[in-house]
């Protein structure tokens, strides 16, 4: 009877799940983002909430995307997001907001934002924005599209 070897069948890189911080004042709002991130597959590593908590949290845990409040108490999205662009330029940042008509292009892209979400049209958008700009992170040779979603009116 022929003598087998014994094969190592563990895969050659093993997917990771993509570690997402949560930035945002609202307890409630924090876990129905994290409730939808985690059944798309994604690990909530932190939540936060306000930036500066959340400046802090990112340093420490070194999340794979950011997905941050415009207003929030002490310090504001727009404060964080800049502070977080410059301390950590290769994570993206998603803007998601009930505040979207006050953060144009122009603003987003001068405090790194990647994305800016308006937080009433559902957090499907969200689950696919952050999809994406995870895909393009990994994919280099990608280019990173800007979003910007305005509700329908």
């Amino acid at each position: 009877m022929p003598q087998y070897k014994q094969q190592d069948v563990t895969p050659s890189h093993t997917k990771l799940r993509s570690r997402i911080l949560v930035i945002d004042d609202g307890d409630w709002v924090r876990d129905i983002i994290g409730i939808f991130l985690e059944h798309a597959g994604f690990e909530v590593c932190g939540e936060a909430a306000d930036g500066v908590e959340g400046i802090e949290q990112a340093k420490k845990l070194k999340p794979d995307l950011i997905v941050l409040d415009f207003a929030m108490p002490r310090m504001n999205g727009a404060e964080a997001a800049s502070v977080l662009n410059t301390t950590m330029p290769d994570v993206p940042v998603v803007l998601l907001t009930l505040y979207q008509n006050m953060v144009g292009p122009s603003l987003a892209a001068a405090i790194g934002v990647k994305a800016v979400l308006d937080k009433t049209e559902g957090l499907d958008k969200l689950v696919k924005c952050v999809q994406s700009l995870l895909n393009s992170a990994r994919n280099p040779d990608g280019a990173v599209r800007f979003f910007v979603s305005r509700p329908s009116r």
